[in-house]
């Protein structure tokens, strides 16, 4: 038999033809997949003559994605086991697990849900195998003729990545496949059109699985479609590892912004507004009050200046800006009046342009840096709006630097300190870069030459890497005009949140031929860079809410003193106390509820104050009060001058405070 010439872990080896990986990593249990010059395959795949060749564990996160991909095909299995009348939609891996999409005749019940999780463990316990198969479009039609979905993706599948969110992990490029599960004896049991690759077999997922809840979606994605049921599962390489997950979900529904928001009194969505739209209560106000005048001020002292837009605009404004037609899909439909079509704004940067061009600029007054609290208004579907996280009214701290070229790279390095300075002032500490850039694939999506591209993407790229954070890469997601770079913040609990993002822009100062003249006289055209520090006011405070767990700082916290009296006979001497701290320009409050004294404790832990002030007979006796805190720790006997200035020095330290040590 002749040889064939492969590399593996950097070393060439001579194998026999018919060699797959399977052969190579076989022993390995935790191996799962190949990476196969570059593309990950199925273990048993034979491999060719001058393959690289690599193994991929279960544990990494392209093994994670397999394990996830192979449970989803087993959850569907399940479904038409139960009920052969399902139709099979999309379902591939997301983060921390996967989904799949049926046409159902009734939604699934919680109980519909416990009794597939018992069939999926039949499942996983018979060992079945995953059979990669390819297949023509003609057979792959005639063989899923029963399954109108697939059918539709079978003649979508040169444009995967556009037709629905999973589609890719169907069909694509480079023809069709279909995996069918078979069982040890080979009898084929089930199969399903896929790209794969998947694990061996099921008994690798083992019990370290589980199905979460279902939900309504629609199919692709598009509201004038079938409206499917979603069932969504997780899985994991091991069932400590699944245990630890379900433990952060039980911790993040604790810290749920929408939970904590109607029990701290902070914010709601009233019915009445319609979907994504929220209403923040006083205590609520407060914070939104407090972030924003501290970003307003941090902006002025950065060189920024404060500017302010409408919040409806004609039409025409936003395709001289280009996001007409490429961000119809986001916006609010156009309304007539006199004559013109209007839209609700949801975006700023072109109102500044108009800003930027109302007069003359000289290069002397570079950079410009305007910068607003710009109220937009994007219409998110229904299916992804969540609490203040996803909205479709927001107020964004959006800011714009025209600059000259030279002055673009520092300009970044500028936007990106302020960024991380602003959130360490916020109390996150973590975080991580993401380097959005073009799909070379799909250039029809986004404008500027090959030339302004690689440009601002390495001028971007330059600024991240200088700054010592971990750069992620993230092709094709650069918005239309230019690539941009976005900071990831982990929360307490180790969640990842995309904050701010900072986009170099050359398109738009062509659009509205903005120019500055130059040094030597000559008429130049600047390079605009997009800053919004939090996104929107609205989301921050989302994360905000839930990296806290709704016990902020005491410089956000609506209260930030509570005056709890022993009983009755105190609450004027406690009143006074509370009344020195109010001319400090600390918030105040006074529970001078009827409640007994140890209800008033609870109800001020639940309130999640960071100061609790006692009062008794000796604290009045001898000037002074004792605080209680978060963690029930209390310090007494502190005289009224000094209960000031601890409180004072909290909150303009901007430190958290939880425990009188």
């Amino acid at each position: 038999m002749s040889a064939l010439t492969i590399h593996v872990a950097g070393d060439e080896r001579s194998v026999d033809q018919g060699t797959t990986a399977a052969d190579l990593f076989g022993d390995d249990r935790a191996v799962v997949v190949a990476r196969v010059d570059g593309e990950l395959w199925d273990l048993d795949r034979v491999l060719p003559d001058g393959a690289v060749v690599e193994p991929v564990r279960i544990d990494e996160p392209d093994g994670l994605m397999v394990l996830r991909h192979s449970t989803a095909h087993v959850l569907a299995q399940a479904v038409q086991q139960v009920n052969p009348d399902a139709k099979l939609g999309i379902g591939p891996p997301i983060r921390d697990g996967f989904y799949y999409d049926f046409e159902v005749e009734k939604p699934f019940t919680p109980e519909d849900l416990k009794n597939l999780d018992k069939v999926m463990q039949k499942i996983i316990n018979e060992g079945q195998t995953f059979h990669r198969r390819e297949v023509s479009d003609g057979e792959a039609l005639r063989e899923l003729a029963g399954e109108p979905y697939k059918c539709e993706l079978v003649g979508l599948k040169s444009n995967a990545e556009d037709a629905g969110e999973g589609a890719s992990a169907e069909v694509g490029e480079g023809g069709l496949t279909i995996y069918d599960n078979l069982r040890k004896d080979g009898t084929r049991v089930w199969g399903d059109l896929c790209r794969g690759p998947h694990i061996p077999n099921t008994k690798l997922i083992g019990n370290a699985y589980k199905v979460m809840r279902s939900a309504a979606a629609y199919w692709r994605g598009d509201q004038a479609n079938q409206q499917l049921q979603r069932v969504y599962g997780t899985a994991w390489p091991t069932k400590a590892d699944l245990t630890a997950y379900l433990d952060r979900l039980a911790e993040a529904e604790k810290r749920d912004h929408r939970k904590l928001g109607a029990e701290l009194d902070l914010f709601s969505f009233p019915d009445e507004l319609g979907s994504g739209l929220a209403v923040f209560h006083p205590k609520g106000g407060v914070i939104k009050r407090e972030m924003e005048d501290y970003v307003r001020r941090r902006h002025l002292e950065e060189g920024f200046e404060y500017v302010g837009t409408p919040h409806i605009s004609k039409d025409g404004l936003f395709h001289t800006s280009g996001h007409l037609p490429y961000y119809a899909d986001t916006m609010f439909p156009p309304m007539e009046f006199e004559g013109a079509n209007y839209r609700l704004k949801a975006m700023n940067c072109p109102m500044h342009n108009l800003i930027f061009r109302s007069r003359g600029r000289s290069y002397r007054e570079l950079p410009l840096r305007l910068f607003e609290f710009g109220g937009v208004y994007r219409y998110e579907k229904s299916g992804v709006v969540h609490g203040l996280t996803r909205v479709r009214g927001m107020t964004q701290d959006d800011s714009h630097s025209y600059v000259t070229p030279e002055q673009a790279p520092a300009e970044i390095k500028h936007l990106l300190n302020f960024c991380l300075g602003l959130f360490r002032d916020f109390g996150l500490d973590d975080f991580y870069l993401e380097l959005s850039t073009r799909d070379d694939k799909h250039k029809d999506k986004f404008i500027g030459s090959e030339e302004d591209w690689a440009i601002a993407t390495e001028v971007l790229e330059k600024a991240c890497l200088e700054s010592g954070l971990a750069l992620v890469p993230d092709p094709g997601g650069a918005a239309f005009y230019g690539p941009k770079v976005s900071v990831q913040a982990k929360d307490a609990i180790g969640r990842t949140w995309q904050l701010s993002t900072i986009q170099y822009d050359f398109s738009q100062p062509k659009g509205f031929q903005l120019e500055y003249t130059a040094a030597d006289g000559s008429r130049q055209q600047p390079v605009m860079i997009h800053s919004a520090k939090f996104g929107s006011i609205e989301r921050f405070i989302g994360v905000l809410t839930e990296h806290y767990a709704g016990a902020f700082p005491p410089w956000l916290s609506p209260v930030q003193v509570l005056g709890v009296p022993v009983a009755e006979d105190f609450n004027d001497y406690l009143w006074d106390v509370l009344a020195q701290m109010k001319k400090q320009g600390i918030r105040v409050e006074l529970d001078e509820s009827d409640d007994r004294f140890p209800k008033k404790i609870r109800n001020a832990s639940k309130a999640k104050v960071p100061f609790v002030l006692i009062a008794g007979e000796e604290d009045r006796s001898n000037n002074s009060v004792s605080f209680r805190y978060r963690d029930g720790s209390q310090e007494n006997g502190v005289t009224i001058d000094a209960a000031i200035a601890k409180v004072r020095a909290a909150i303009d330290e901007k430190r958290q405070v939880s425990t009188a040590s």
